[in-house]
């Protein structure tokens, strides 16, 4: 009797035991706690909402710029001249202002100094000597919008002052802007020197007016 219950208890013991560890298999492979672990959604934004708004505001600057027109250097057919004989004078020298107006539509660059000689007519050749330049002052770079102006110093010194000067009547100034094989009539009448050797003129460099 003592053998078959110690044969009935280990039995007993063995099942035991074995239903033990099929049902802690069991506990550890839970499918619904695997699955939610993997699928809980990302918290980082979407590449949209990461995407940059620089190049949107660089785009638009880029465009401005290019819609900017290059102003072009002053030519004499978009230029209006007058002249401004307030300078005063002294030992024999007059000095006034030759002005040079953008009459055209667009902006232009007016800069540096411009030819000067006397002539007799408005088609006509120079007489003597064109002015020399005074560089008192430096050139300036001058953008003159339409309407607006820039102004050189003239100075004249009477011919009558050099005894060797071959006198002749001269109708005005013709005046070339800078760097414009082009030019512009201003009627004033003077006495001018024929013989090249005897320099009447001298020219500043423009200034805004």
């Amino acid at each position: 009797m003592t053998t078959a219950r110690a044969t009935k208890a280990f039995l007993f013991t063995t099942a035991a035991a074995t239903l033990l560890m099929l049902a802690g298999c069991g506990q550890g492979q839970n499918p619904s706690s695997a699955t939610s672990s993997t699928t809980t959604p990302s918290t980082s934004q979407s590449p949209s909402d990461n995407s940059p708004s620089g190049p949107a505001s660089a785009t638009g600057s880029a465009s401005g710029s290019a819609s900017a027109t290059a102003a072009t250097l002053c030519k004499s057919t978009s230029l209006t001249p007058s002249v401004d004989s307030t300078g005063g004078g002294a030992a024999g020298s007059v000095y006034q202002k030759l002005i040079l107006t953008n009459s055209g539509t667009t902006p232009c660059i007016l800069k540096g100094y411009p030819g000067v000689s006397l002539v007799t007519g408005p088609t006509a050749g120079p007489i003597g000597a064109p002015a020399d330049r005074d560089t008192t002052k430096a050139p300036v770079e001058l953008l003159l919008q339409p309407g607006e102006s820039g102004a050189a110093v003239l100075r004249y010194t009477q011919a009558g002052l050099y005894p060797d000067c071959t006198h002749a009547a001269a109708a005005g100034f013709r005046i070339y802007p800078p760097e414009d094989t082009g030019s512009v009539f201003i009627a004033q009448q003077h006495e001018a020197c024929s013989n090249a050797s005897v320099k009447l003129l001298t020219i500043q460099a423009f200034q805004a007016n």
